[in-house]
């Protein structure tokens, strides 16, 4: 059975298109820099919007928190841009959190790489033993 597509969905849909578009043209904080939008949960009553973001290049934790409040700061005048762009009755309040999983993801994966080179570099010294055969 196909999953039911709800408004709220819809919403968050259109808030990520136009949100991405607002950020990197209206807000010209240098606090923020390069901001992706990797997500928006919508409530079910359209009241609220978790956006989840990551910042493009940034590891510093101070910095993130730094742009993470300026984003927050800013959000009442997103949200009334966000009116107007998308021509709503009301637009969900938002709440930009930081979005840590593609970091972990990143990780994790020069861990892996990193474990199969020393398998195979651990595989391959053992070929070259002689005393082994």
């Amino acid at each position: 059975m196909a999953k039911e597509f709800h408004r709220a969905d819809r919403v968050a849909t259109a808030m990520r298109r136009e949100l991405a578009q607002l950020i990197q043209q209206q807000v010209r904080d240098p606090r923020i820099g390069m901001v992706n939008i990797n997500d928006i949960e919508v409530s079910r009553d359209l009241a609220t919007a978790k956006v989840f973001v990551t910042l493009v290049g940034e590891e510093d934790r101070s910095k993130i928190d730094i742009s993470m409040a300026t984003l927050n700061k800013a959000a009442g005048f997103l949200r009334s841009q966000l009116a107007r762009a998308l021509s709503m009755r009301s637009v969900p309040r938002m709440h930009f959190r930081y979005d840590e999983t593609s970091l972990r993801g990143q990780r994790l994966s020069t861990l892996i790489q990193q474990a199969v080179q020393s398998d195979q570099q651990g595989a391959a010294s053992s070929n070259d033993d002689p005393g082994h055969g």
